[in-house]
């Protein structure tokens, strides 16, 4: 065996496995620091954070002397391993668990040497990356943590009916409201601000008709609902299957609907029936207490909540942070 192959398997051997140089440039899921280049990133609450490199991807490629780390937190303190930061010994970074008072600026220091290969002189070198989670710090690399809006779908359908007076109009409405009810309940979703008109439509090429308008939100947060998340912290994501759910069985509902009347009444048309084609779908979103859309801010996700920044709260489930400036935290609630 040659003797430089003879050394490699000695040293390979001593170390206990060989260390592939490049395996660093290999890696997926690392996000480097850019130096004055902006780069959004957004971490769902209560997942961990995108590994965070104390790096740049230009000085990953290169060979790194005497590499050191000195990562800062919001709380402008050193940080080091716990239970929630996850530090490396090759500088990365990972935050578990991600909560609102997560948020902050993320410092890192990367100091190494680079040798002259002629003289042995070397020269220390000391470069800084800021990582900016919920932030709006210019030339910060930002990230934003969100969690998933909340899906409502509001609905309207159209009813002939004999005549805009009488309380078959009300029996009709009561009775549609019961079975779409009925119909999504083991979904823990339901019906709510429900409301009708009724309407004298003319048609090309027929007669007056009278047509109740029917109106209706179709809601994930029936009594109980809580139930349904079997504890997950997430609990946007079981709300929002639920309700894509129960928006498919009250399309089908009402396409039965059709298809019973098209089978069924060809020859004689009752009085009160649903108007083919006259179900609409809208969904709606709105975001927990403390988050907030702001698609000008978080372009990159602008259908996500993303946490509300300092200077701004949401006290409801609007979709909007509004602007309080006594407000330091992020994830604010109310206005001191």
């Amino acid at each position: 065996m040659q003797a430089w192959l003879l050394l490699t398997a000695v040293l390979c051997h001593l170390a206990g496995s060989a260390w592939p140089r490049s395996s660093l440039l290999g890696e997926q899921g690392l996000v480097y620091g850019k130096v004055g280049h902006p780069v959004k990133i957004y971490v769902k609450l209560h997942h961990n954070s995108p590994v965070l490199l104390c790096m740049d991807s230009q000085r990953a490629s290169k060979e790194t002397v005497d590499p050191t780390y000195l990562w800062i937190g919001p709380n402008e303190k050193t940080l080091t391993g716990n239970n929630r930061i996850s530090i490396t010994e090759t500088g990365k970074l990972t935050v578990k668990d991600f909560l609102e008072l997560s948020s902050g600026l993320y410092t890192c220091t990367l100091s190494y040497k680079t040798i002259k290969a002629e003289t042995q002189e070397e020269t220390a070198v000391k470069k800084r990356y800021d990582f900016m989670i919920f932030g709006r710090h210019t030339g910060a690399l930002r990230y934003a943590a969100y969690r998933e809006p909340d899906y409502t779908y509001q609905m309207s359908v159209r009813f002939t009916t004999r005549s805009c007076v009488g309380g078959y109009n009300d029996q009709l409405f009561m009775l549609l409201r019961k079975i779409l009810n009925n119909l999504i309940s083991d979904l823990s979703c339901h019906v709510i601000e429900p409301s009708y008109k009724c309407h004298i439509v003319k048609i090309p090429e027929h007669d007056l008709t009278r047509e109740l308008f029917i109106t209706f939100q179709v809601n994930p947060f029936a009594p109980g609902w809580r139930g349904a998340c079997n504890e997950s912290v997430d609990c946007e994501d079981v709300t929002n299957r639920n309700i894509l759910k129960a928006r498919d069985r009250i399309e089908e509902f009402f396409r039965s609907q059709a298809s019973i009347f098209y089978r069924n009444f060809s020859k004689t048309v009752p009085v009160m029936h649903f108007v083919d084609h006259s179900l609409h779908v809208v969904r709606t979103d709105s975001c927990r207490p403390g988050f907030g859309k702001n698609e000008g801010l978080h372009s990159n996700c602008a259908s996500c909540c993303v946490v509300c920044s300092p200077g701004t709260f949401s006290p409801d489930v609007d979709v909007t942070c509004q602007v309080c400036v006594s407000v330091h935290d992020y994830g604010a609630k109310s206005c001191p």
